[in-house]
């Protein structure tokens, strides 16, 4: 087994935009963000406002397809993941959205990977419903997965850890790697710059194994 992993977001990471603003844009209306509202309040979770959230959709499937293809997943996933692995770099995706359309964009590029996020199903008459990963080892009721937590369990065996991220939950397990491994990009590239932490800035996620292949 690869003693270098890269554990990596999804949403916004290995895709350009996440499945919320995406949905947000094609399928919800202002009212529907109410649980974001009350999540930045501090009075729900950040899990509990997708939830929320992603059951208000009402949409048949072709709709979600629909959202999907506009987060415009990186169109050279599939071989620059095969880069890393014939370099010798395991790929972990960690998620804190769902699942679902998770494993329906890796299947349409050919990808299988590792991934650790929240299920769910879809029905078009109770829209996208996300349950807490309970049964998980990185299980964190406020997110539904740790990301700091997977990055620690690799780090705890020994491993070389690559961190690649986009968003508000990315922080901490950035802040996990050593700064020459860790990859941001948009609001997480910012609070770094705000806090005068080092590290990598990338466009596309396959610039991000380009980067590691060629270190």
């Amino acid at each position: 087994m690869s003693s270098r992993v890269l554990v990596t977001d999804f949403d916004g990471t290995m895709t350009r935009r996440d499945f919320f603003s995406c949905a947000v844009d094609r399928l919800l209306t202002p009212n529907d963000l109410d649980p974001w509202n009350l999540y930045t309040a501090g009075e729900i979770t950040h899990f509990e406002a997708l939830r929320r959230i992603f059951a208000r959709i009402r949409a048949d499937e072709e709709d979600l397809v629909g959202v999907m293809e506009a987060m415009e997943i990186d169109p050279d996933l599939a071989s620059a993941i095969e880069r890393l692995e014939d370099a010798g770099w395991r790929v972990v995706i960690v998620s804190n959205g769902c699942r679902w359309y998770i494993d329906r964009l890796l299947s349409r590029t050919g990808v299988e990977a590792v991934v650790y996020s929240n299920p769910g199903s879809f029905d078009p008459a109770s829209g996208l419903s996300m349950e807490l990963p309970e049964d998980s080892p990185y299980f964190d009721p406020e997110v539904g997965i740790s990301k700091g937590a997977v990055v620690q369990a690799h780090l705890d065996r020994g491993e070389t850890v690559a961190f690649a991220g986009d968003g508000r939950p990315d922080v901490d397990p950035a802040l996990r790697v050593r700064p020459e491994l860790r990859f941001a990009r948009e609001w997480l590239a910012e609070h770094l710059e705000r806090t005068g932490e080092s590290y990598q800035e990338y466009e596309a996620w396959s610039d991000v194994a380009q980067m590691l292949v060629t270190r």
